[in-house]
């Protein structure tokens, strides 16, 4: 199944702003609830759809995180994707993104379905732990923080990583929406 316009708006619930009304949209808002509501997550340190972007080929690229949680220093700490399949499926892609955010690698990534949920060490793409309870709170996240750093990339593991990403991402993107060439 792939993300498609329902035709009305919804008013994000991390920012106030009236976004498209998506057959995902309201998940990633039900999320976002959930982090701050129930995980006791300080908006302020959320961010949605914050865009990956870069060039492969001298093709531009770009793949949104759904959402961001920044430690109390401003830093990525969490990169939440959802996915639109079982989450096993989506592990090493979340990782991925997780490693090429704008401000540098976050240590921690979730994928979700809205069933289900994996946490996975960016550093070595292992699982943490599995199900919605591996949805950490904010406090459970800053104990993970310690134990689990942020992988270090040097430029040229830079551009292999993107590299891959750009492979994962691209199975989703198909001709979906979008003009295809054969």
């Amino acid at each position: 199944m792939h993300e498609v316009s329902l035709g009305q708006s919804i008013e994000d619930y991390l920012t106030g702003e009236e976004l498209e009304l998506t057959t995902y949209e309201d998940l990633r808002q039900g999320l976002a609830r959930l982090l701050v509501e129930e995980k006791g997550y300080p908006k302020a340190n959320l961010s949605p759809r914050v865009a990956i972007r870069f060039q492969v080929d001298d093709k531009p690229f770009s793949r949104n995180v759904d959402i961001l949680v920044r430690d109390e220093q401003g830093r990525p700490a969490l990169a939440l994707l959802f996915c639109s399949g079982t989450p096993e499926t989506y592990t090493r892609e979340a990782v991925y993104a997780a490693r090429l955010l704008p401000d540098g690698p976050a240590p921690l990534a979730i994928v979700t379905d809205s069933k289900d949920a994996k946490l996975l060490s960016t550093a070595n793409g292992k699982p943490l732990a599995d199900g919605f309870a591996a949805i950490p709170s904010w406090e459970q996240l800053q104990n993970l923080l310690t134990e689990h750093p942020a992988p270090d990339l040097d430029p040229n593991r830079l551009a292999r990583e993107q590299r891959v990403f750009y492979m994962y991402s691209g199975f989703l993107e198909g001709c979906c929406g979008q003009e295809c060439s054969v």
